[in-house]
């Protein structure tokens, strides 16, 4: 297991103190020495808490990913906390890392603290930062979401500029250590409170947490280091994808703004209408209109799929409005976990007019059931006989 706090939990630099916390209970269930088979469970237990200690507390953590791992445990092992920039139970008060202003020290603990373990600790590697996630919408018909589909399309996103690399500048302007945070990156303010020490750590703003600042901008992306171009993407759409869920496509994104990995394109998928199923969830939903004849002695008929035509017994005397299940016709379910099911609804359709023949027929089949009916009464007719 890595020494890293952040290997050790499985997470992100960028994640949330609520994401840690979750990382830490599922390692620490995992390797809990009395519950673990693994040999080494009792001193990587010791790491996830120590992790998890310095993680979810946002002072130590800043002074972690301005530190980096090892220049951290140096600190804390010669006693100094470094989360409050002074010594440790003993030691002497101040900031180890800045100057003591005066004296016979010189340059203060900072200076013998770089001599020691070399760098200066307020210079340690910045931890560098995930680049912002994109989101785009893509519309697909409910046929390829029954099959699933390779889809290309393009977008408008940020991409580092060619003309400087993604650096803001020139490649040969002149360079100097930024004044305002004396090459930190980060400016760091101490007050002091009736709670005690409080410190603050903010990026500097002249150098947007370079360190560094420059004679020239670029004049292609006016020193952002990023200009807008279309990309052309192409995205797998998965068989049984629902109306409104999202696909992700790993860096993808926002390129980072300190050269950290990009950030991801959210898809957000959704499914046309179609003209003659309706959805809900896996199953889907038809209406298939027959004749009374078919209605009243049965029929076996054909009923349109996704996947081809089904045949579909109407059993005699079928009612109008009645609904029929034909199992596994639906939609396929997300990552091969079978199919759903297609619901046919059965319309007994009346016809607008007939033919002499037919009347005659319909007629003869009303005085055998013992109703008397007058196919040339109109509808007000029939109204006013009944009241």
């Amino acid at each position: 297991m890595s020494e890293d706090f952040y290997d050790v939990l499985g997470v992100s630099s960028d994640a949330s103190t609520d994401e840690i916390k979750q990382a830490y209970r599922e390692k620490a269930t995992e390797y809990h020495p009395d519950v673990s088979d693994d040999p080494d469970a009792e001193e990587k237990f010791k790491k996830i808490q120590k992790a998890k200690k310095v993680l979810t507390d946002e002072e130590k953590r800043q002074a972690y990913d301005r530190m980096g791992h090892d220049r951290y445990e140096q600190a804390e092992k010669h006693g100094f906390d470094a989360s409050q920039g002074g010594a440790g139970a003993g030691g002497m008060g101040g900031d180890p890392f800045g100057g003591m202003g005066g004296g016979g020290m010189g340059g203060g603990l900072g200076d013998i603290f770089e001599q020691v373990f070399g760098g200066g600790a307020g210079r340690g590697r910045r931890r560098q930062r995930k680049g912002q996630d994109l989101r785009t919408e893509l519309e697909i018909d409910l046929e390829e979401a029954f099959e699933g589909v390779e889809k290309q399309f393009t977008i408008e996103r940020p991409e580092a500029c060619d003309a400087c690399n993604g650096e803001g500048h020139p490649p040969d302007a002149d360079s100097r250590t930024c004044p305002e945070c004396q090459g930190r990156g980060q400016k760091r303010q101490v007050q002091q409170t009736p709670l005690g020490r409080v410190q603050q750590t903010t990026t500097c703003r002249r150098c947007e947490g370079e360190g560094t600042i420059y004679s020239e901008t670029c004049g292609d992306c006016r020193g952002e280091g990023y200009v807008r171009n279309e990309a052309t993407l192409t995205v797998e759409v998965p068989a049984g994808i629902q109306d409104g869920q999202t696909l992700r496509m790993e860096r993808e994104g926002a390129p980072s703004p300190d050269g950290g990995p990009s950030g991801d394109l959210l898809i957000d998928v959704s499914i046309r209408e179609h003209a003659e199923f309706e959805r809900e969830g896996d199953d889907l939903r038809y209406r298939l209109p027959i004749s009374f004849p078919q209605a009243t002695f049965g029929d076996t008929v054909e009923v349109p799929t996704l996947d081809g035509a089904a045949e579909f017994e109407i059993p005699a005397g079928t009612q109008s409005g009645e609904t029929f299940r034909l199992e596994r016709k639906g939609m396929p379910r997300l990552r091969g976990r079978g199919q759903g099911d297609l619901y046919v609804q059965v319309q007994v359709v009346t016809p607008e007019s007939l033919n002499e023949e037919q009347r005659e027929a319909l007629e003869a089949f009303a005085e055998a059931g013992g109703d008397e009916i007058d196919v040339n009464e109109g509808f007000f007719e029939k109204i006013k006989r009944a009241f």
